[in-house]
């Protein structure tokens, strides 16, 4: 049976002159008009593409955190749980897009390179949500943002909002378990530091899984995520190392001794360090 007659028996909507179609709903003119190489080369449509639908699938990553946040600050962690797992698919899209980007080779890199000035996705707004909500605060990272006042109230108000982890030990003590004063009620621009407490309440956990169930479950999310997230810190360095070596980044950095570096933080660090205790 040929596609025009299966078409035609499943009388599949064909005029939309007068109603919404696919490309409508999905703006995809917008989407789709929205890459502008500066340079001749040819990679750089690859290059561009691989980060807008890494900025993307950023956006969705976001949607979701923030909604998981509030869940679990609201005792519904089922909900919570569900996004969580979705972060974390997430993030296996965003490895999998370094790998299409590794097959540009330091030619192909060089030869745009030049266009981008001191563009760079250290300055991403999306990123540095996910990285404050995930724990990792900087104040100097609020400074790229500072240009555009829109973007500099999105990123500051992650800075200033408890991350996933903190909510998560709120949590803990809100079931009773004994969690250190100072780690639920603190100063959430401040970087997140290990405690032995902490991880004494989180061992509270582990060693009776059936008696904190949901508890668990939360610890293994979170064990989860940032798992994912090392991968694609890690598919992140290697692809840069493999187009431009140990140049200097764009955006003034290091590049890969600057990733390297970000390689050793660890954002749960009780919930790794348990393991060793168990």
């Amino acid at each position: 049976m040929t596609t025009e007659k299966i078409v035609h028996e499943e009388k599949a909507q064909l005029d939309f002159s007068a109603s919404m179609s696919y490309g409508d709903y999905l703006h995809l003119d917008e989407v789709l008009n929205a890459q502008h190489p500066l340079s001749p080369a040819h990679d750089e449509m690859l290059f561009i593409v691989q980060h807008q639908t890494s900025e993307l699938w950023m956006k969705l990553m976001l949607h979701e955190l923030r909604a998981a946040i509030a869940c679990i600050a609201d005792d519904r962690l089922a909900d919570a749980f569900k996004m969580l797992a979705r972060v974390s698919r997430i993030m296996e899209q965003l490895v999998s897009a370094w790998t299409v980007l590794s097959t540009m080779t330091p030619p192909e890199y060089t030869a745009m390179r030049p266009y981008l000035a001191n563009s760079s996705g250290f300055q991403s707004a999306q990123y540095r949500c996910i990285e404050f909500a995930l724990g990792n605060k900087n104040a100097a990272m609020l400074k790229p943002h500072a240009h555009r006042a829109d973007l500099l109230a999105q990123v500051e108000a992650a800075y200033r909002s408890p991350s996933l982890y903190d909510e998560a030990l709120r949590l803990l003590a809100r079931r009773g378990i004994a969690v250190p004063a100072d780690h639920i009620e603190r100063d959430w621009t401040q970087g997140y530091e290990a405690s032995a407490g902490v991880e004494q309440a989180w061992l509270t956990v582990y060693r009776d899984p059936h008696a904190h169930w949901d508890l668990y479950q939360l610890g293994e999310k979170l064990t989860d995520i940032e798992d994912a997230f090392r991968l694609w810190r890690f598919r992140h360095v290697t692809t840069v190392e493999r187009v431009i070596g140990f140049k200097r980044g764009t955006g003034g950095t290091g590049g890969v001794s600057y990733l390297r570096k970000m390689l050793d933080v660890v954002l749960f660090p009780e919930i790794w360090a348990l393991r060793t205790d168990l």
